[in-house]
């Protein structure tokens, strides 16, 4: 019984390493909101609830099956959820694109119900088949023991006493299993293989312990062979496509963006999304190519061979701290990206400390943005709980995170907003790197409003972008007045990005009535705006889907 029990334990950790696989798979396409989480537990829940009921119909039919057929249903069901897998894993690289497009709530459901129901349907249905082996192996246990007609009562009643402590101990170790799952997906898996490539070893997994049961079958089944050649087929379909993934998916490379073709360079897992770097022309020297850092449908920031910047965003960042502290001698970079806004900062001479929640985001700056820990000072934390404990104060806060489709909604509440003051000098700014959503201006109220709470005195910018509706907001804000700012001079701004700084800082927007009066204060015990949140989400995965080719977004 050992190996229905460690295959039994495989399956329920292969249910939740797939669950949280698909949920880094279809971020890419179909964003973090609520409606997207609420598709992924649903159908989880829908198939595990289907498995569980056709593994009882068939364990409790008129025609009962015998134990050597309930073994061999058992033992098979691995290999042929490894096979679901293989055929989700050759579909979806091609399809979730399309589906985003389509339409992001119908079509995560119908992505969940790619990459996961038929998986766990068949996972799902081996715990009422193995309660069923071990109720048939203890029945005839007991028969062989004791053949007396008269004590038959008394022996059933034992065996369903023994059943119903076996029974448990299958959802026990099952569900043990699923710890287990979460474990190594999360620290082994996610960090260390791409999400297509950690799949398909769940898959594989998978199609080797019904291999392992068909040549060292733990009870009598009722055809060897075919439970051998359903092992074997899932087996080489996984195996044969792990090994070989680059090349099947290197077919959708280059890819168009921006009016320039793109390669990948370089690729790095990631519990928060796999980064990419992304080379182009590609038929341009190095020397000649631009390179994008990459990251869960985010362009983190893009920059030419020299490591100069040619996203607008981190002038923005740079102009406006110059602007408001140009005498600043310490700054705290919450966000890192690929480095460029710390460097800059250090280069003049400022002291600056950078937080960033992701290692990867530390590699990635290093190897490949000119990032140098000797310059500034790294840490890996995370921003709320560093401010926490933030003792000292800073001349700036410059504020640059996001995740998803935006910033994670605790990171906008009053308590964080109070932490960041308390971080600050007295006369300390913060400034903000934001996306709002100009058809959708209430939730960049909600966090202005909050921010004001903390934060009184609030100066926003934004660049001049003509006909965008999802446009950078950069926000200045502070406990003490705010001096008039200072006039700024970048040196290594390309031409277009010092003309748009220069034309952002002659439009500063105070915060009016109508924006105190349209938003709400969110605190981490009250958030009222989740589903106004989830929709600004939303709306700005579908610009990513309408932008972004397959071959970025695929994780």
């Amino acid at each position: 019984m050992f190996l229905l029990h460690a295959i039994i334990f495989s399956t329920g950790g292969a249910i939740l390493a797939l669950e949280l696989l698909a949920s880094r798979i279809m971020t890419p396409y179909f964003g973090v909101s609520i409606y997207i989480w609420t598709g992924i537990l649903s159908i989880t829940l829908v198939a595990l609830a289907a498995g569980y009921w056709c593994g009882g119909l068939v364990t409790h039919s008129s025609r009962k099956p015998s134990i050597e057929r309930l073994a061999q249903w058992y033992l098979a069901q691995p290999a042929w959820a490894g096979l679901a897998i293989v055929g989700a894993c050759l579909v979806y690289p091609y399809a979730f694109h399309s589906l985003a497009s389509f339409d992001l709530v119908v079509g995560a459901f119908i992505a969940c119900m790619v990459l996961l129901f038929l998986p766990l349907l068949t996972t799902s249905a081996m715990n009422p088949l193995l309660v069923a082996i071990m109720t048939q192996s203890a029945m005839s246990a007991a028969s062989r023991r004791d053949s007396k007609p008269a004590r038959g009562d008394d022996r059933q009643a034992a065996v369903l006493e023994q059943l119903d402590a076996g029974s448990g101990r299958v959802f026990f170790v099952s569900t043990v299993g699923s710890v287990a799952g979460v474990i190594v997906t999360a620290f082994v898996l996610m960090p260390y293989m791409s999400n297509y490539n950690a799949v398909l070893a769940v898959a594989l997994v998978l199609s080797v312990l019904s291999l392992a049961g068909a040549l060292r079958p733990p009870v009598p089944v009722a055809s060897r062979s075919r439970l051998l050649a359903v092992g074997i087929a899932g087996t080489l379909a996984s195996g044969g496509l792990l090994a070989f993934s680059d090349t099947y998916l290197d077919r959708m490379w280059p890819a168009r963006y921006g009016g320039i073709e793109w390669k990948k360079t370089a690729e790095y897992g990631s519990l928060f999304g796999t980064v990419k770097i992304l080379a182009g022309p590609v038929d341009a020297q190095p020397d000649a190519q631009l390179r994008i850092y990459f990251q869960d449908g985010l362009v983190q920031n893009t920059l030419d061979a020299a490591n100069r910047s040619q996203s607008f965003f981190t002038y923005g960042l740079e102009g406006l701290v110059q602007a408001y502290r140009p005498q600043a001698s310490s700054a705290l970079v919450l966000g890192l990206g690929a480095g460029v806004v710390p460097m800059t900062l250090a280069r003049n001479g400022v002291d600056v400390t950078a937080v960033e929640i992701d290692p990867v985001s530390f590699e990635v700056a290093q190897r490949h943005f000119g990032f140098d820990t000797a310059r500034v000072r790294a840490v890996e934390a995370d921003a709320r709980t560093f401010l926490r404990g933030c003792k000292a104060g800073y001349d700036v806060i410059v504020v640059d995170l996001f995740h998803g489709d935006g910033i994670p909604e605790y990171l906008i509440t009053r308590d964080f907003f109070n932490d960041l003051r308390t971080c600050l000098k007295p006369d300390g700014v913060a400034v903000f790197n934001t996306f709002v959503d100009l058809d959708r201006p209430s939730v960049y109220a909600h966090f202005l409003v909050t921010l004001h709470s903390e934060l009184p005195e609030i100066v926003v910018y934004r660049p001049d972008a003509a006909g965008a509706r999802h446009v950078n907001s950069f926000v200045v804000a502070s406990a003490a007045r705010l001096v008039p700012p200072e006039p700024v001079r970048l040196r290594d701004a390309p031409p277009r990005h010092a003309a748009t700084l220069q034309a952002m800082l002659e439009r500063p927007n105070k915060l009016d009535s109508e924006t105190l009066r349209r938003g709400a204060i969110i605190t981490d015990a009250r958030n009222t705006i989740s589903l106004d949140i989830a929709d600004a989400q939303m709306a700005y995965r579908r610009l990513v889907i309408e932008t972004v080719p397959p071959a970025f977004l695929l994780n």
